[in-house]
């Protein structure tokens, strides 16, 4: 099975670096090890809102929306593709990532790929 590792982005996610360098030679650490493992399919980090834009769909109208986007609690900073024999399997392997939060606080959300 494949599972879609999205990391919530925070309001700091649009000015502040994402993480301090340590932080990143840890992910990268992580990320070597998963992939060594077979589990680490792709990872990524999105740049900031304010570099995007979003297409609203209403009808045959398509509405174009710049960003930065005010609701940062839907917005995502980065995501992976793991490769794990269950949901169970997944959140084992996301919890031993490391946080790269600036704040110390961060979230993913995890779902099956279809």
């Amino acid at each position: 099975m494949r599972f879609l590792v999205m990391a919530v982005a925070a309001k700091e996610s649009e000015s502040a670096p994402p993480a301090k360098p340590e932080a990143y030679v840890a992910m990268q650490q992580y990320n070597e090890e998963a992939a060594k493992a077979g589990v680490l399919l792709a990872a990524e980090g999105l740049t900031p809102t304010s570099k995007g834009a979003r297409v609203r769909f209403e009808g045959d109208e398509r509405i174009v929306i710049d960003g930065p986007f005010a609701e940062s609690k839907e917005v995502i900073a980065g995501f992976m593709i793991i490769k794990a024999k269950s949901l169970e399997e997944a959140i084992e392997w996301v919890k031993r990532a490391p946080n790269c939060s600036p704040d110390g606080k961060g979230e993913v959300e995890i779902r099956k790929l279809m």
